[in-house]
């Protein structure tokens, strides 16, 4: 856990009896007062240690400001619990002044009669901006925006362009400010500020003559996400502008927003790698998951794996005469297989982590299959006469020295190659990568590396050809 999230939640948890106290003793206006020192961020992340009937007093306590930050912040669970237990008034005014990503968050949450009450309770205009922002495709660029920014147009003076900017976010509730974005008549983009140089400006001089042209940093509504990422760490930006293909201004990602999306897509590829439900990365949180949540997230995954992993009972069952034959080809099983498991979870998170950052797409793919092919050629030869020393240690055999070693070069080559095709095929019909990797890979190691073992026995050891 991170510092910082613990220092918020040990913080919560040091006003926690207090709070309590007040709300016992009814003594509302000491708790009101203690609640307006407390940052939003430590009452969103402490709000599960209040019962129900706390958290809507301690809501309602709340100055109008601190609700919405702290709402906004609230999994949505909890946000459904006090939409359900407020009057349509309060619901109207928090719905109305959230930021448009996270309100149209809430609705994509929302089941739809909720989603029809909540459309008569906004105005017109958030509506419109809701349903423009549910538009677009999860994933995608379009999907994470806010609409809420500041635009400049560029004959406009820095003093001109600072009051404007002032006025605006007095006005209206704006994500953090980092850059502000120059449109022409039509809303096109045409350049962009940092606040920094805007404060530094002098005052009669043009944001024509101060603003930088944003042709390499913005991106459409239609970018996939992960792109958005590589751009934002690249560039090193704090926000990026969201135009169409017309190049019109529609909204900006915030860091703040990309961040969120960055733990959500890295708790995903853990969760898949891990073969468990990702459910859009949400992550599993045990101050709140009961154990059937554990169960639904977990067990298809392991069903499904078990009756992949019947194909090696099958086998074993196969060419169970040889293993009468030669006891001793038994030893050797686990050693192989989990040697073979490991060479492929190694390489299929490497190939896993080179497309998430687009250090490995088709482009290069030629340079990676040589590499890990060159790759696998020496490890191979490593844990193979690794293996084959093992062997012969134990049983004084050569035969069967010969056939452990050689049958774990053979499969440490399947393991790696499997760990390098699994994502880059799955990447290529459209899926997850981190769904094939892991477990899946070794399954098939485990499988074919059993055929591989048997069948290498079967050519070197004499009394199993008759």
């Amino acid at each position: 856990m991170p510092n910082h999230m613990k220092k918020n939640i040990d913080l919560f948890a040091l006003f926690l009896p207090e709070i309590k106290e007040f709300l016992l003793k009814k003594d509302f206006n000491n708790l009101k007062q203690l609640l307006k020192n407390m940052h939003p961020m430590d009452l969103a992340e402490g709000w599960h240690n209040l019962s129900q009937q706390e958290k809507i007093i301690v809501f309602k306590l709340l100055g109008t400001r601190k609700a919405i930050e702290v709402f906004e912040n609230l999994p949505f669970y909890e946000q459904n619990f006090i939409l359900n237990n407020i009057d349509n008034n309060e619901v109207a005014q928090i719905i109305n002044e959230m930021a448009p990503d996270d309100r149209a968050d809430l609705f994509k949450e929302l089941s739809s009669h909720s989603v029809k009450k909540l459309f008569s309770l906004v105005s017109k205009e958030q509506a419109q901006n809701v349903r423009k922002l549910l538009q677009y495709k999860e994933g995608t660029a379009g999907s994470l925006m806010t609409t809420d920014f500041v635009e400049f147009k560029k004959d406009m003076t820095a003093k001109q362009a600072l009051i404007f900017l002032q006025e605006n976010l007095r006005s209206t509730h704006r994500e953090n400010v980092y850059s502000i974005y120059v449109t022409d008549g039509n809303h096109k983009l045409i350049g962009s500020v940092s606040l920094q140089d805007l404060l530094k400006a002098p005052p009669d001089i043009y944001i024509k003559d101060i603003m930088t042209l944003p042709e390499f940093i913005k991106v459409e509504t239609t970018t996939n996400l992960q792109e958005v990422a590589r751009q934002f760490k690249k560039y090193d930006l704090l926000d990026v502008p969201v135009v169409d293909k017309d190049n019109v201004l529609l909204g900006i990602i915030t860091i703040d927003d990309m961040v969120d999306i960055m733990e959500k897509e890295t708790t995903k590829d853990i969760y898949e790698i891990g073969k468990m439900t990702a459910r859009g990365g949400k992550i599993i949180s045990y101050a709140q998951a009961k154990a059937f949540d554990l169960v639904k997230r977990r067990a298809g995954w392991l069903v499904l794996l078990l009756i992949f992993d019947f194909l090696t009972g099958t086998v074993l069952k196969n060419f169970e005469h040889l293993l009468s034959s030669v006891i001793a080809l038994t030893f050797f099983i686990p050693m192989l297989l989990d040697t073979g498991g490991n060479a492929g979870a190694q390489t299929s998170t490497t190939i896993i982590r080179g497309l998430a950052t687009g250090d490995v797409d088709f482009k290069n793919i030629f340079k990676v299959i040589r590499l890990e092919s060159v790759a696998a050629l020496f490890m191979s030869l490593i844990v193979g006469s690794v293996a084959f020393m093992r062997a012969l240690l134990l049983q004084k055999d050569f035969s069967v020295a010969v056939v452990v070693g050689l049958s774990m070069m053979l499969i440490a080559i399947l393991a790696i190659t499997t760990g390098v095709a699994l994502p880059l095929i799955s990447k290529k019909i459209g899926l997850d990568p981190a769904v094939l990797a892991g477990p899946i890979t070794t399954s098939i190691v485990d499988v074919c590396g059993l055929i591989i073992y048997f069948k290498v026995a079967q050519i070197f050891i004499p009394i199993l050809r008759i």
